[in-house]
């Protein structure tokens, strides 16, 4: 819908005045494109008045409609510098699959585990780079508003358009749902560390582990299911109260129940715009769990030994057959291919994208490598067996760690804060394709928000296996996003240009079928 804010009160008017209409220009493209994805009764991603920039104010608006304010990094054009645009896709990229690479990593084996994710970068940047050229190799129609689903629909037609729905819809209920399940896991331990805390108990798990203050454990060992909360308490205290609080304290019978009171309530607001203003809380998480990562391998130190194919009790071999479960958390680790476009049209040099897209892919595979080889290098083995890392390596710590207690409340309170933001775009995508409006009735998404609800809810009560659903997700919305749809698209364009070739054809659909291999694999393995 128009914007009605002449250039004048967008940007102060100097001598320049060219300045002044390519400011504007770049402002009012960012304002279009985000008012496309509310109704015009809705104002969650509109940027208000208070948040236009000043003369010496640009903001850098992500794709959950954050406002970000740049002092120093732009050259007053309403432009982005390219340390801005690497820093938002590499912060963009980052989330909750960080807590899975060392437990795929381990399914992989160690060395084959670090070649993938180098390899898995690489290819997946390839991809996005082609997804950012897709736009600009359709002639006579103007892109500049475009995001890579409506350039889905212009080549495929309707077919693209909601096939594309439907996979962005897996992303955001896939992420919805690992969030749901890890807000279980987190105000689990949370609430469990305060209680013995406050009463003065001191527990064990009953599950293997390591002696010493540095204190590692293996919750899956006994029963090769996602660790529980059963525990024995070892100093004086109300055994009954202790009990009684066992029991409607327990991680996947009662504590994804009582996220519903808080939660459900959130997803019903008309404009969750107020939670957006958390997302800097994902930056910090991101860096206390590199710290805790570096904190904690150098006090257990290194247990490596290399084996290519043969396991023992405490190690894994360096190659495995169950590396597909790390391709298939990897594809969803480096996965941004559908808000791209939108993160690099507004670098101030346009000519860096590949450069700045390629460094921020260079920092996120470095910090998921660093993670990844740490925690499993680090794992101590003996006496404890590799395959004792857990698909959240958060668990591998018992409750009472402080350490450990400090990252789950930073995760806590930024998954709480962000999860109604996720299921905002959810309604919007969804509900605004049927109904023509994000928010029709109280009724309509109500249902919906009960669905994913519930979606969340089951998959914490009977299948809490954060890696196992990441994967899952991840391979599917990627065999579109990042496989099929950039690799067709470039295709078709060359081919209508009269400049396809045979090298680039087997290389492309030997890409396809990477995609669809790897969406196979999940379930086979």
């Amino acid at each position: 819908r128009p914007f009605h804010v002449e250039p004048t009160n967008i940007v102060s008017v100097n001598d320049d005045t060219q300045r002044v209409t390519d400011e504007a220009s770049a402002m009012n493209k960012r304002i279009h494109y985000y008012s496309r994805l509310t109704s015009p009764a809705d104002r969650a991603l509109i940027a208000p008045d208070h948040v236009l920039p000043a003369p010496d104010e640009i903001y850098v608006y992500s794709p959950l409609g954050t406002a970000f304010k740049v002092d120093s990094c732009t050259d007053g054009y309403g432009k982005n510098s390219s340390i801005v645009t690497i820093f938002m896709i590499w912060n963009t990229m980052m989330g909750t699959s960080i807590l899975s690479i060392p437990w795929g990593i381990k399914q992989a084996g160690f060395t084959s585990g670090i070649i993938l994710i180098l390899l898995m970068g690489i290819l997946t940047l390839y991809c996005c780079y082609r997804v950012v050229k897709s736009r600009k190799m359709i002639p006579l129609v103007d892109t500049s508003n475009w995001e890579f689903p409506d350039v889905c629909k212009y080549y495929f037609g309707s077919f693209g358009q909601w096939s594309s729905l439907l996979f962005s819809m897996v992303s955001l209920v896939g992420a919805m749902v690992v969030y749901w399940v890890l807000m279980s896991n987190f105000l689990f331990n949370t609430g469990k560390f305060i209680y013995n805390f406050v009463h003065d108990i001191n527990v064990t798990d009953i599950v293997p582990g390591t002696n010493g203050s540095n204190k590692v454990i293996c919750p899956s060992a006994a029963s090769g299911h996602p660790p529980q909360n059963k525990s024995v308490m070892f100093s004086s205290g109300n055994s009954t109260g202790f009990e009684l609080f066992e029991e409607w304290w327990d991680k996947s019978q009662t504590v994804p129940f009582y996220l519903i009171a808080v939660l459900l309530p959130l997803l019903n607001l008309k404009s969750p715009s107020f939670f957006a203003k958390f997302n800097v809380l994902g930056t910090v998480s991101v860096v206390y769990l590199v710290f805790l990562v570096t904190v904690k391998a150098a006090r257990l130190g290194i247990h490596l030994e290399y084996d290519w194919f043969t396991e023992n009790d405490f190690f894994v071999p360096e190659l495995r057959i169950l590396f597909p479960q790390l391709t298939g958390v990897l594809t969803l680790a480096f996965f941004i291919h559908n808000c791209v476009i939108t993160l690099l049209q507004n670098n101030r040099n346009q000519e860096n994208n590949v450069r700045d897209l390629s460094i921020a892919y260079l920092l996120v595979g470095l910090t998921y490598l660093y993670v990844g080889v740490v925690i499993f290098a680090s794992f101590p083995s003996p006496p404890l067996s590799k395959e004792c890392i857990e698909q959240n390596f958060l668990d591998n710590f018992p409750s009472d760690d402080i350490m450990s207690f400090v990252a789950r409340i930073f995760l806590l309170f930024q998954m709480i804060t962000v999860y109604p933001l996720l299921g905002y775009l959810a309604r919007v995508q969804l509900l605004r394709q049927f109904f023509g409006n994000p928010y029709p009735s109280i009724f309509h998404v109500l249902i919906l928000n009960v669905a994913i609800v519930g979606a969340g809810v089951a998959m914490a009560r009977f299948y809490p296996n954060i890696g196992g659903i990441i994967r899952y997700s991840g391979a599917t919305c990627g065999l579109a996003f990042v496989f099929v749809y950039p690799s067709l698209i470039y295709l078709i364009s060359l081919h209508r240009a009269g400049q396809l070739t045979w090298p680039a054809l087997i290389i492309h659909i030997f890409i396809i079928l990477l995609g669809v291999a790897n969406l196979i694999a999940q379930f086979l393995l």
